[in-house]
């Protein structure tokens, strides 16, 4: 007759093992993709902050179109090519300081998406503007 000791306890070895994993500890999620509350209004100005270092965060903005809207990249630390900013559509090419706020007048936005890169093209992040 066969054991199924050892290879039962493997198994709920493994489950456990798993379940711990699963439910325990810091759960890192990829929320770049996931719009967030990045944009404000203050003073009649829509004002869209992105993080630049190691790339762009967020990567995706929601933001309303047709109002004077200014483009904020905050940088800390930052030495890579996310502090070179182009945003083709708009002719803008910008250098951002190692550490500090920089600002873009971006004028007031028509509907659509707006999308920028790092100076290499490595690093994306766009702008949907909507009614």
């Amino acid at each position: 007759m066969k054991s199924y000791a050892l290879p039962v306890f493997i198994l709920l070895t493994a489950v456990l093992i798993a379940g711990v994993t699963l439910f325990s500890g810091e759960r890192v999620v990829d929320d770049s993709d996931v719009p967030i509350n990045n944009v404000s209004i203050i003073d009649g100005k829509q004002i869209i902050v992105i993080s630049a270092k190691g790339g762009y965060q967020p990567r995706n903005s929601v933001a309303k179109a047709g109002i004077p809207t200014i483009l904020r990249f905050n940088t800390k630390g930052t030495f890579d090519c996310s502090s070179s900013v182009v945003i083709p559509s708009l002719n803008i090419s910008k250098n951002l300081p190692p550490s500090g706020n920089t600002d873009i007048d971006l004028g007031s936005p028509q509907l659509g998406v707006l999308q920028g890169t790092c100076g290499m093209g490595m690093y994306r992040f766009q702008i949907n503007f909507g009614g």
